[in-house]
């Protein structure tokens, strides 16, 4: 027998460890039931000569008799008992008996010994009931692992990384669509875990870290599975506030278990999802720190570098949050490695859509591409989310397929909610109409602004209407020229209401808070201003919370009094050409808003045909200053 052997913990057999843990909770119980049972019911402990008199006073329904004591229940409840007890006194008493009878009294006569068994069992029944406490509190302190299913409550030190081997992995690439730098930088990986000897004979390294940036539902939790699917490799995935515990020091142990189970099976992928909740920059400031999440940070660092050259283990972790994290988790030689993954373009949202789809019984004209066109902005968790929407509003209505409709209905309830019952009065029906309709007549005379797509007045969410837009082409950067037209649709509710109505209303509190936001953004970070030059007044993200009390502005009161006028000359600058546009098209104005309210909803064609807008016509005014 080898050493190792040797070590290696007896294993109990899951069956046996099963049918114990159910003996040991039939004996508590059945302890605890016998308590109850020996206890019996409650009841009035009586003087006999108290017994006597109400025997005669015929308040007594049936008496007990054993050896020396007397149980009985009372005709009626007396003092909130239904039941008494007393004892016969040292000389007998020949009344009793005589008395009994003659008040008709049911009298039952019992032996006063006991069974030898009953007094075993009444002896030994303390005695089962701390050995059942016992074996209960021994498997309790027992450690996890094999042999004990389920652990102890020891057991949170250990690791809750779930381990998927994979081959028991179903996703890979090429269920994946899109991403296709993505999967390019992870060749490299799944390369070397499939066969590391060829890197290590000509001495090359593969990054022992690999961090995944992007937005919610870009894919990053499913692209790790699938490179660990492709390499055929173990995979750990656990999220980073899985490590985090009340007391110091749990973090930092499961860390080190987890690294350990990884070691036994290499070469093996671990996957850290929300990184960021651990890995946040760590604070030097008395009171904000967290000596729990440092520990466990300072473990996950410590572990990575305590990886061997041999040993074949990839960490991939991911956040949507890169900013926030600590300089010591991306230096080199750890999270060193970045792979960004950015929303879709259109041709991968056709891709996705086409990936969902495949999954759906869809209409024979699906008309995916222009769904792909519509969805500028959406995730691939967006996109998988419209699809299944389509599926569920058409299965609602007894359809045996998706067709477009349905994606357009499921389109409009991703990206503004569900049609809420509209509780509006007519003359608030009206305004909103007015409101739309002058976001809508803003959009199709500004020279810069994207296409119109769709006008509603149907409440939605949490708003009452809505003008909505589409690029013609994905944007990564927006010129100035186009940030202000926007600033301008969103003004154009509010003007088309102080025109129609003399007077604006709280409809467009949404409306204002983007637009000044919008402008806030266009002066203090983008340069974006006439009198305060090439700068940028936004401060850097804060790393954690209450370090903004300890940062002071950069700038002087004085220059925050220019960013403040720049913010508000770009906003009445832009509220006035949108007040010039609505009057110049005035009857335009009244034309679209009495169609809204005869509709409800109007679509970009509609808009066109209401206004004698042609094609070619639209495209020579929108490429006019």
């Amino acid at each position: 027998m080898t050493d190792n052997e040797e070590k290696k913990a007896p294993v109990i057999p899951p069956n046996l460890q099963r049918w114990t843990d159910v003996f040991i909770i039939f004996l508590l119980l059945f302890t605890f039931a016998s308590f109850f049972d020996l206890g019996g019911q409650e009841a009035e402990d009586i003087a006999y000569s108290e017994f006597k008199q109400m025997l005669r006073e015929d308040q007594i329904g049936s008496v007990n008799i054993r050896g020396d004591r007397i149980t009985g229940v009372y005709r009626f409840q007396i003092n909130d008992f239904s039941e008494f007890i007393t004892t016969f006194p040292p000389m007998e008493d020949g009344d009793l008996f005589p008395l009994l009878e003659q008040m008709d009294v049911e009298v039952r006569v019992s032996s006063a010994e006991q069974s030898i068994w009953t007094l075993i069992f009444i002896n030994l029944l303390p005695w089962l009931l701390l050995i059942g406490i016992f074996m209960l509190g021994t498997r309790m302190l027992r450690p996890g692992g094999k042999g004990y299913p389920g652990g102890g409550v020891f057991s949170f030190t250990k690791s809750k990384a779930k381990l998927t081997r994979g081959e028991d992995i179903k996703v890979g690439f090429k269920d994946i669509a899109g991403l296709k730098h993505a999967k390019e930088d992870l060749g490299e990986v799944i390369d070397f875990l499939r066969n590391p000897q060829k890197y290590r004979a000509i001495g090359a390294r593969i990054p022992k870290g690999i961090l995944l940036i992007g937005p919610p539902g870009t894919g990053k939790t499913l692209l790790a599975r699938a490179t660990a699917a492709e390499a055929g490799v173990p995979f750990f995935s656990i999220t980073g506030s899985e490590f985090v515990e009340m007391f110091v020091g749990v973090g930092a142990s499961r860390v080190r278990d987890m690294y350990k189970q990884a070691r036994e099976v290499a070469p093996a992928l671990i996957f850290i999802d929300e990184i960021d909740s651990v890995g946040r920059t760590r604070s030097s400031v008395s009171g904000l720190g967290n000596d729990e999440r440092e520990q466990t940070l300072n473990q996950i660092l410590a572990e990575m570098d305590g990886f061997s050259g041999d040993e074949a283990i990839v960490v991939i972790a991911a956040t949507n949050r890169p900013d926030v994290l600590d300089s010591a988790l991306t230096r080199p030689g750890r999270f060193d490695r970045k792979v960004v993954l950015d929303l879709p373009q259109r041709e991968a949202r056709f891709d996705i859509l086409a990936v969902h789809a495949a999954k759906v019984k869809m209409a024979e004209d699906i008309d995916l591409k222009q769904m792909a066109a519509g969805t500028v902005g959406f995730s691939g968790a967006d996109l998988a989310s419209l699809i299944n929407e389509a599926a569920l509003l058409a299965a609602r209505e007894g359809k045996k397929v998706v067709d477009n409709s349905y994606l357009e209905r499921a389109r409009d309830k991703v990206v503004l909610g569900e049609k809420r019952e509209s509780m509006l009065t007519e003359e608030e029906r009206r305004r909103t109409a007015y409101h739309e309709a002058g976001h809508a007549l803003t959009a199709v005379h500004m020279p810069y602004a994207d296409a119109l797509r769709k006008v509603s007045i149907i409440p939605r969410g949490l708003s009452l209407g809505f003008t909505e837009q589409t690029p013609e082409e994905d944007k990564l950067t927006y010129g100035q020229h186009y940030l202000e037209d926007r600033i301008a649709i969103m003004l154009g509710g509010r003007c088309a209401e102080r025109i129609v109505f003399d007077e604006v209303s709280s409809g467009a509190a949404n409306d204002l808070q983007q637009a000044s936001l919008l402008a806030k953004h266009m002066v203090t970070e983008w340069g974006m201003n006439k009198d305060l030059g090439p700068l940028s007044f936004q401060h850097p993200e804060q790393s954690y919370p209450g370090q903004e009390l300890l940062l002071r502005k950069d700038y002087s009161e004085h220059t925050a009094e220019l960013i403040d006028e720049e913010v508000t000359a770009l906003m009445v600058t832009n509220e006035a050409r949108t007040m010039e546009t609505l009057n110049a098209h005035r009857e335009q104005l009244d034309v679209i808003a009495s169609a809204l309210l005869e509709k409800e909803t109007l679509s970009n064609q509609d808009i066109n045909e209401l206004l004698g807008i042609q094609k070619g016509e639209m495209e020579t005014e929108a490429n006019q200053p």
